[in-house]
């Protein structure tokens, strides 16, 4: 472990060498990625050092218990005691941060939601979906920018596709991606009963121009009018873009930019992110094989959480955790969820590491 942890700490430090180099300094395109590694490296090395540092005052102490001062040995004792726990303590830590990491973590990215079965009362699911991981990007100060939408008129969404840039982004919200049910007394309903509905949440990597090559003859590209509200625009303007990938068949549509060029940027840029999480789906689908994953990240059809209303309930079933925090959930505060997820892949990793 020492070995690997000089190299990180000594790579850590070439990369801020690099940093300062003002051929890259100027460069935005050189240094983004540079910064963005330098960055991802800065909790390993902090732990790093901390934890050499301790080994090597328990080396000293350790020397000391062998000499003759009798006055120092028992200083060196009890600093011993304290410096064994934290030992213990930093080697957990790093255990974790050692771990493999994906390398999406760092990217920003798409966000889709749609209202699955249960009519209206699903796409009203969907609408408060859309509010939890809004209310959530704001509290994390990610910029986001709805790409297309299709409202239902009375407050319901039946499609919303939105774009996240925002520190770590992909690697916070990942674990979203599946099919999320709510129980609950539509508001349509006279009797009182409780229904169930369900929309399905899928979050995608922002692909990169590095991370996959579309081939423009593989695309089919119309424009329309844009629908909904928009006055004259709307009207007189076929803004609207709808990108078809020949070779798979996805389909792509974007009108909420106001010109037809920013339109097709961005729906360019989520067929983009759907090809490359479809690669990445079939790679997860390959290891699923090997090793049954209890977080997954890449199963959109599984049922991955219960909202239920008449308890004021939150349930994760990937991992059997239940809070009764609903209404701050529906304010997007959802860190409590997403920390419990990422320690029950890191346990699992540990497990699998150890086996």
């Amino acid at each position: 472990m020492i070995d690997k942890l000089k190299a990180i700490i000594e790579k850590h430090s070439h990369l801020a060498e690099l940093m300062a180099d003002p051929d890259i300094y100027k460069n935005q395109r050189k240094l983004t990625p540079i910064a963005k590694e330098h960055r991802s490296m800065a909790e390993i090395v902090i732990v790093g050092k901390e934890y050499i540092s301790v080994l090597d005052q328990i080396t000293d102490d350790k020397e000391i218990l062998e000499s003759d001062d009798d006055d120092l040995k028992e200083i060196a004792r009890e600093e011993l005691d304290e410096l064994e726990l934290q030992r213990t303590t930093l080697e957990d830590k790093l255990k974790i941060l050692l771990l493999p990491r994906d390398p999406n973590d760092g990217k920003n990215l798409i966000l889709e939601i749609r209202a699955g079965t249960g009519g209206e009362e699903a796409a009203l699911f969907a609408a408060d979906l859309y509010r939890i991981y809004m209310r959530y990007a704001e509290r994390n100060d990610w910029v986001f920018k709805v790409i297309n939408s299709n409202d239902t008129g009375i407050g319901g969404m039946k499609e919303v596709i939105v774009s996240m840039k925002g520190d770590k982004a992909y690697g916070m919200l990942k674990y979203e991606s599946g099919v999320h049910r709510v129980q609950r007394v539509p508001k349509t309903e006279t009797s009182g009963r409780v229904h169930t509905s369900a929309a399905t949440v899928a979050v995608l990597p922002e692909a990169e121009d590095i991370d996959i090559e579309v081939n423009s003859v593989d695309l089919k590209i119309d424009t329309y009018r844009a629908s909904g509200a928009g006055g004259q625009h709307v009207n007189k303007t076929e803004s609207a873009i709808r990108i078809t990938h020949i070779p798979t068949g996805l389909v792509v549509t974007c009108q909420d930019e106001s010109s037809q060029h920013k339109n097709r940027a961005a729906a360019l840029k989520v067929l983009k992110s759907r090809l490359l999480a479809a690669e990445q789906e079939k790679v997860a689908a390959e290891r699923a094989e090997e090793r049954k994953s209890l977080v997954s990240t890449g199963d959109r059809s599984a049922k991955i959480r219960t909202y239920n209303f008449p308890q004021g309930r939150v349930t994760d079933h990937r991992i059997n955790f239940t809070t009764y925090r609903l209404n701050e959930i529906l304010d997007g505060d959802i860190t409590e969820v997403i920390e419990q997820l990422k320690i029950a892949e890191q346990q699992e990793m540990l497990t699998a590491a150890t086996t």
